[in-house]
């Protein structure tokens, strides 16, 4: 009975071994540029499948000078929210808007895995990427002219919690954009 247990645990520890020995030696005699292409193509197919993008959303803009309200989930901050949980400060400007704009999409362009969609006057659209899973958030900033502040709005688009992505994200773009 103990070797039983013994050959069912070394058996797929030896056919890893023994695959991870017949790849090597497939790669180590591939011309460089297939095993270079290999590499690359493997590697964005590995990203794919543990890929958690989730669907654009149709719904996000401004109407009537509002973002879309947080869903009930706490993976979202919105500096137009009521709520003790959602509620971020939007970001303060004080030059003409079309500076503020300027900046702050200067800003989010510096930004790694971020990806701006849609521009408007007075709106931007950015979609953030985290590095390991592939979740994606949706960010957007209004600028209210009239009230001289940049309303945002992020929220990730797949699951409950985000471990405080959105509102840390949301803090160091105004660190840049006020620096």
């Amino acid at each position: 009975m103990h070797n039983s247990r013994i050959v069912s645990k070394v058996k797929p520890l030896a056919l890893c071994i023994s695959w991870l020995f017949a790849a090597f030696c497939y790669f180590w005699q591939t011309p460089p540029a297939f095993a270079h292409s290999f590499s690359h193509t493997s590697g964005t197919m590995i990203a794919s499948i543990f890929s958690f993008s989730g669907k654009r959303p149709a719904n996000l803009g401004v109407k009537d000078g509002k973002l879309q309200p947080c869903p009930g989930s706490p993976n979202c901050v919105s500096s137009q929210s009521t709520d003790k949980e959602h509620k971020i400060e939007p970001l303060q400007y004080n030059s003409a808007p079309a500076e503020a704009f300027a900046k702050l999409k200067a800003v989010i362009e510096k930004t790694d895995n971020a990806k701006i969609i849609s521009e408007k006057d007075n709106y931007l659209y950015a979609e953030f990427t985290s590095a390991l899973m592939g979740f994606v958030d949706d960010v957007e900033f209004y600028i209210d002219e009239a009230a001289g502040l940049i309303q945002v709005r992020s929220a990730s688009r797949l699951g409950q919690s985000d471990l405080g992505a959105n509102r840390t994200r949301i803090e160091t773009i105004r660190t840049q954009f006020n620096s």
